[in-house]
């Protein structure tokens, strides 16, 4: 099945920085899988994506936690912050800006 992708934090917001994202599966029975990335401009066709984590399965009823900080930032470029999950996953994102 296709992945569902949605923006944690956008590009025109113009963070410099998040600190950290606890992501948990909150199925009772079924395992998800999510990936992290930045990315500078989603429209564009021609997006520079970077991976922070791809295609982790993450058992039902469990988190993780990424505790270092991700720059959204470099010179004059900003990035967003996107996570895909399954189309049927059932996640929780808490972000520290």
């Amino acid at each position: 099945s296709a992945g569902v992708t949605s923006a944690l934090v956008d590009p025109s917001e113009n963070l410099r920085l998040v600190s950290s994202v606890n992501v948990s599966n909150i199925h009772a029975t079924a395992t998800a899988t999510v990936s992290i990335f930045i990315q500078d401009n989603p429209t564009s066709g021609t997006a520079s994506v970077y991976y922070i984590v791809k295609n982790v399965k993450v058992p039902a009823g469990v988190s993780f936690m990424l505790d270092e900080p991700i720059p959204l930032s470099k010179g004059s470029t900003k990035y967003g912050l996107y996570i895909t999950v399954g189309s049927s996953d059932t996640v929780d994102v808490i972000m520290k800006k």
